[in-house]
């Protein structure tokens, strides 16, 4: 601010404010690529092609593309890095089974075109704030001059809308009261669909019906001694190819290869270096490999089979074994091959019901088993996943060279002699926790305490 200076002759002072503009310099960087004067053929304006759409999708198709590819078109295939590939190893250059995952700020990009326009904007539910309900949605007609209106009571008035019945309010999502909401809605539902099946609709097949319904039970009489089942997959085909199924599948026996103690040493000895240096030094393959056996002949798997039968009355008679050994009675199984796991997913009591679960129908129903067999009544069971297996046939050399042993010997057993006998006390035990509780048992601190003892014990 500057005040002007007095002036000669009484004038008065005047301050006057100093206004400045200063102006910044804001040039834009010339473009990445320079322009290119493209030669089009001229068709003429009276052709109407300039503005059609077809015309810059030509003039798109017949401008080649500048680029400079190599000799491996930008992707350099280097086997060297890769772990295993040159003995026979393909699983680091091979797809996973399992897609990954797709992170959340992806999943925009994965939208169909047809969600690509202007967003719709949806009432979202919100907890604190009321549908806005109107009173009539019909306008009431206007009455004529020749009408006489009488005074009626509300109850005779046709027009009035009952009075609806304050509901309970609808409790947040994923609160304890909202999911026991939905699960007792969903058994009102389902009880009103049993009772008339007609109201069932098929979401896409409008012609088809349902025959019958099944409940969805789980079969607590079959959960094993680890409160879960293994799926195992089959990467080729373990047995010769033919017109027909082969039954005795329905009866293999995979027995895992126990490591010695040099390959436990060299696994120890990976591990560590993992740890000291986990960078360069890639963790240690901790898979379990199979020996699979299979019975000589189908009348042997079903025998087997029906030795494993529960509901067969006759599943105690000693004739269904068809060989003898020192212990008694025998099935014997035959070694295929081995096979080494290619690829392993395991999971907990906490998430073994939410990826996948085995189904079993049961169309009958067994009156002779006891009241307190969940399992006798006509239902659909399930029964939990804990581990996912998927193997591929190896031999036992090249197992023990991938382990770590490079002048091991192949040792396995050629021949099996197995008998079926009833579970003892211990492993009825386990099979009742699990069976109490479905999800997972929790040790008490006298097991925490016994195991803790035995893993104490070299």
């Amino acid at each position: 601010m500057s005040s002007s200076q007095s002036r000669s002759g009484g004038e008065r002072m005047i301050h006057q404010d100093y206004i400045a503009r200063i102006r910044y310099s804001n040039t834009l960087p010339p473009p990445p690529n320079p322009p290119k004067l493209l030669n089009i053929p001229n068709t003429g304006l009276e052709s109407g092609q300039y503005t059609a759409p077809g015309f810059a999708s030509r003039l798109a198709r017949e401008q080649p593309l500048n680029i400079e590819a190599d000799a491996e078109l930008g992707m350099p295939l280097d086997l060297v890095g890769m772990p295993g590939v040159f003995d026979g190893d393909e699983s680091s250059i091979q797809a996973p089974a399992e897609a990954p995952r797709i992170h959340p700020r992806d999943r925009h990009l994965l939208r169909p075109l047809a969600t690509l326009g202007k967003p719709k904007i949806s009432g979202t539910s919100v907890s604190f704030l009321r549908r806005t309900e109107y009173i009539s949605s019909q306008t009431r007609p206007r009455p004529t001059s020749n009408v006489f209106l009488t005074k009626s009571t509300p109850k005779n008035n046709p027009h009035k809308r009952p009075e609806k019945r304050k509901a309970s309010p609808e409790p947040d999502k994923g609160t304890p009261a909202w999911i026991r909401r939905r699960i007792e809605k969903s058994f009102e539902v389902a009880a009103t669909n049993l009772a008339d099946r007609s109201r069932v609709k098929h979401p896409s097949k409008r012609n088809v019906k349902v025959v019958d319904a099944f409940p969805f039970l789980p079969d607590l009489e079959a959960f094993p001694d680890s409160g879960a089942y293994v799926t195992v997959k089959f990467s080729t085909n373990p047995v010769d190819s033919s017109n027909t199924y082969d039954t005795r599948l329905l009866s293999g026996i995979f027995k895992p290869i126990e490591r010695t103690a040099a390959e436990d040493a060299v696994y120890n000895a990976a591990l560590a270096a993992h740890e000291r240096d986990p960078e360069r030094n890639p963790p240690p393959s901790n898979m379990m490999n199979y020996n699979f056996y299979l019975p000589p002949d189908m009348e042997t798997g079903n025998r087997f089979r029906a030795k494993f039968d529960v509901d067969n009355p006759d599943r105690d008679i000693p004739e269904l074994y068809n060989s003898t050994s020192d212990n008694g009675g025998c099935f014997k199984f035959t070694r295929v091959r081995a096979y080494e796991t290619a690829q392993e997913k395991e999971m907990d009591h906490d998430n073994k019901y939410d990826e996948e679960v085995i189904l079993a129908f049961r169309d009958d129903e067994t009156a002779e088993r006891g009241q307190d067999d969940d399992s006798a009544q006509k239902a659909v069971y399930y029964y939990p996943v804990m581990q996912r297996s998927t193997i591929r046939s190896q031999r036992t050399k090249n197992i023990a060279r991938n382990i770590g042993i490079m002048d091991g010997e192949e040792r396995h057993v050629d021949e099996l002699h197995v008998s079926v006998d009833d579970p003892q006390d211990e492993l009825k035990v386990e099979l009742r926790k699990f069976k109490e509780q479905p999800v997972g048992f929790i040790l008490d601190e006298t097991e925490q305490d016994a195991e803790g003892d035995d893993d104490d014990d070299p």
